[in-house]
């Protein structure tokens, strides 16, 4: 049995591939987000199939995630336990995702519901972290330069929940319900959109978890490590749909990229960081909506091939 599709046609250079893997790495490193969100629908817009897209791309958000998962530890930026309590979620939503991916290529019916999911939740996702970034920006200015403090110790609903633990390194005491549900719902979309799903996960960290800026970038990336990797094989088994070789051009690049984001994410502050993840969330959103509303160009393709049948 063959487990992996060969080389997708690739009609561009493979530089442009080794570019594109080290494009997204680096905002991977800069921004503590796999990266899948971004490249996914480039290798869309290169020809790559949708199906093929989202596997390979969760191979590449592995790695480009291992490269900053790494630097940020030396830096003590990642809260192990608590990217522990996500990943046991993560599993799960990663098992229910993948089956879920398997269901609706049989119905015919992924490529529409891969490409709706993403529009829907990048541009709502997208719009909640601009405003949020900006009203922090201008905080900050009306504040002469210094950082709005975030209120601490509290935790709303997670307060009351059963099942809590202490977090050492986020300095949180809180219910472990809150970080696996949210573990598992990323897991579930990345399964299905080919992410890393920090783009999702980092905001919920932030202002769910109430998790410090400073640990949440390398705390997503462990996270996100574990759950594509296991994303990645589950699609290869069952679905038959990593292009290893594509996976590989996107990776070599994917490792170097990664490595200088993490170094220019120490340089930004936090409310600029957010401002450009927003900005590329939507960017994203909008290219995506775009195609799912223009008129394809051989609209009539299908009809003749059913008149020369």
């Amino acid at each position: 049995m063959t487990l992996y599709l060969p080389i997708a046609e690739m009609s561009v250079s493979v530089l442009v591939y080794l570019a594109l893997g080290a494009a997204v790495g680096f905002l991977s490193g800069l921004f503590g987000v796999g990266g899948g969100f971004l490249l996914t629908p480039l290798l869309m817009f290169l020809g790559i199939p949708p199906v093929v897209a989202v596997a390979t791309g969760n191979a590449h958000v592995v790695a480009s995630s291992v490269s900053g998962a790494v630097t940020h530890h030396r830096r003590n930026n990642v809260d192990v336990k608590m990217a522990v309590v996500m990943l046991a979620g993560g599993l799960v939503g990663t098992i229910v995702g993948v089956e879920m991916v398997r269901i609706l290529r049989k119905a015919g019916l992924f490529e529409i519901t891969m490409s709706l999911t993403y529009v829907t939740f990048l541009g709502v996702i997208g719009t909640l972290i601009m405003i949020e970034a900006v009203n922090a920006w201008r905080q900050v200015q009306q504040a002469g330069g210094a950082a709005p403090t975030r209120r601490s110790g509290r935790h709303g609903f997670a307060d009351r929940l059963p099942f809590k633990m202490r977090f050492p390194r986020s300095k949180l005491y809180i219910s472990v319900i809150p970080p696996f549900v949210i573990g598992m719902f990323i897991a579930f979309l990345s399964a299905i959109m080919g992410i890393g799903g920090g783009f999702v996960l980092v905001p919920a960290m932030i202002y769910l978890l109430r998790m410090p800026t400073a640990v949440v970038a390398g705390t997503s990336l462990l996270q996100i490590v574990f759950v594509a990797a296991l994303a990645t094989i589950l699609h290869a088994v069952q679905n038959k749909t990593v292009d290893v070789v594509l996976a590989l051009l996107l990776i070599v690049g994917g490792v170097i990229g990664a490595q200088f984001g993490t170094i220019a994410s120490e340089r930004l502050r936090a409310e600029q960081l957010r401002i450009l993840l927003a900005a590329l969330i939507l960017m994203v959103a909008v290219r995506m909506a775009y195609d799912l509303v223009i008129t394809p160009g051989d609209v009539y393709s299908l009809g003749s091939a059913l008149g020369g049948a």
